[in-house]
């Protein structure tokens, strides 16, 4: 009997464990090679595990919902229908500690190069493969019903019958946004700041009244007196701020008038451009011209990347952070940037970026402007050398070198940046360059 052992994969470089969001197939069902097989929650992004061998899934050793360490068996794949009921009937109770059989999956060089391999044991057999689908996929078997986590309890919440849906995610799967087009309802508040947009009146007049704004999207509250678990994503969070509290950082800071950025965002917002794509291809243009503020400390010595790649922090719905990755943004023209960043913030709601589409950022932007905040310091993510907080927008009143009195919009920016590499003067020369040109020169951005 030929029994193919189904492991959960590494879908990144930090992933040591996942979860299983959905079995797309159930015990006795055919399985074609490159078929999905189930979805695996890693911890920034959901997956489609492909089948490398056909033939058809024998049993599920480990069901939907719950958690396995990479490199365990999580089910089994026969190559005849006529060994279901052996495998069935071998299969063990509970996950074993380690793999049986070694299984090729395909996952992206970063994440090949750092996550743990499965112990080597004889007899190959190529079963899963990891990779988002490229096109959309044909709606799931009739009867079977295929929905994200989130998408069955915003159902729940808002009264929308989930069989009457069709899904727009991968296989049909429906998805939160789907729920909400058919209640008529959207739960979601902004996720991104839009950068120098000054604080929204509704907010204000909130706090005016002594209400409190709207919250963050990406917080997952309970009730009072409740203890909520940490999700996939927030554990992973809560590793790599742990991990920061080993970095020597230093923060620095700087006052940058932005009427003349705020006048080319009114001439470019109709075409599509968002203020986050203008701020990322600020910094990524300035930090071009500061190599030192672009890079990253290794046991090795001082690693200076290639490319300029502008990582910007995005709330989610469910909680947690991620890092979506604007590639080349000293490169990229300003209209390609901005959609690349609504491409990439949309799947990221959807957790269906790539790993090397939030792991591969050499300078993280955090942009809180939306909220109205006055300045604030961002956290180091770990593998950079520097981030930059941006907080909002605001008319201040100003005292020129002559001594004259004037109105202007400024924003206070902070960098957070890891001194083992980056040194005071190296960010204070960035932060003066990155003034300059948003002051004096922000049109050049455009073209």
């Amino acid at each position: 009997m030929a029994t193919h052992d189904i492991f959960m994969p590494a879908l990144s470089s930090t992933m040591t464990e996942g979860k299983i969001v959905e079995w797309l197939k159930k015990p006795g069902d055919p399985v074609a090679r490159g078929e999905s097989v189930l979805v695996v929650e890693s911890d920034k992004a959901d997956m489609d595990v492909e089948a490398f061998q056909a033939g058809f899934l024998a049993a599920v050793l480990m069901p939907a919902g719950q958690t396995a360490p990479v490199g365990e068996t999580i089910g089994l794949i026969v190559e005849t229908e006529a060994e279901i009921a052996a495998a069935q009937a071998s299969a063990p109770s509970a996950p074993t500690a380690a793999p049986a059989v070694p299984v090729a999956v395909a996952v992206p060089v970063a994440a090949a190069v750092a996550a743990p391999a499965p112990p080597p044991v004889p007899a190959p057999a190529a079963v899963a493969a990891v990779a988002p689908p490229a096109v959309p996929s044909p709606p799931p078997a009739a009867g079977r019903l295929v929905a994200t986590p989130r998408a069955r309890k915003l159902a729940t919440q808002l009264g929308v019958a989930l069989e009457s849906l069709r899904g727009s995610g991968p296989h049909g799967r429906i998805q939160a946004e789907d729920v909400e087009l058919a209640s008529g309802q959207s739960v979601s508040v902004p996720r991104v700041a839009e950068g120098t947009a000054a604080f929204a009146p509704a907010a204000a007049a909130a706090a005016g009244n002594g209400a409190a704004p709207a919250a963050a999207s990406g917080q997952a509250f309970g009730r009072p007196g409740d203890t909520v678990a940490f999700n996939t994503l927030q554990q992973a969070v809560n590793r790599n701020m742990n991990a920061s509290l080993g970095v020597p950082c230093f923060h620095v800071g700087y006052t940058i008038t932005t009427d003349r950025l705020d006048a080319l965002y009114k001439t470019v917002k109709g075409k599509g451009v968002t203020m986050t794509a203008l701020l990322a291809k600020a910094v990524g243009v300035v930090l071009a011209r500061h190599p030192q503020v672009n890079v990253a400390f290794t046991e090795a010595g001082m690693a200076y990347p290639d490319r300029v790649n502008v990582a910007v922090a995005v709330a989610m719905d469910d909680g947690g952070l991620l890092t979506p990755v604007l590639v080349d943004a000293d490169k990229t023209d300003l209209y390609s940037l901005s959609r690349s960043w609504a491409d990439l913030v949309a799947r990221s709601r959807t957790k269906q970026l790539k790993p090397d589409e939030y792991s591969t950022g050499t300078f993280t932007l955090s942009n809180l402007g939306m909220f109205g905040v006055d300045r604030f310091d961002a956290i180091l993510p770990p593998g950079t050398g520097a981030i930059l907080a941006v907080a909002a927008s605001r008319p201040t009143v100003v005292a020129g070198a002559d001594g004259s009195i004037a109105v202007k919009r400024q924003m206070q920016v902070n960098l957070t940046a890891d001194h083992r590499v980056i040194y005071g003067a190296h960010g204070a020369a960035f932060l003066k360059d990155l003034a300059a040109l948003i002051e004096t020169n922000p049109e050049s951005l455009a073209l």
